[in-house]
């Protein structure tokens, strides 16, 4: 679970947003360096933390729950 929420982040930020890791963390309210360890895997960040920065991106639970599914 953990390797499709950091995917998912990682995407959601490169590919669907196309912005920096400064502009994401200003985003959903953290910082460039959170956003680094979550994008890296770092188990300091917890799954939901995970989780409820795919919300503030602007993803759906429904949509997080499709990412989880098809890993």
């Amino acid at each position: 679970m953990r390797v499709a929420l950091v995917k998912a982040i990682k995407h959601r930020r490169t590919k669907a947003l196309k912005i920096s890791q400064e502009a994401f963390a200003k985003k959903i309210g953290s910082s460039q360096s959170r956003v680094a360890k979550m994008e890296a895997g770092d188990r300091s960040v917890s799954p939901d933390l995970l989780m409820r920065a795919l919300v503030k991106s602007g993803l759906t639970r429904k949509q997080i729950g499709r990412k989880l599914a098809a890993a």
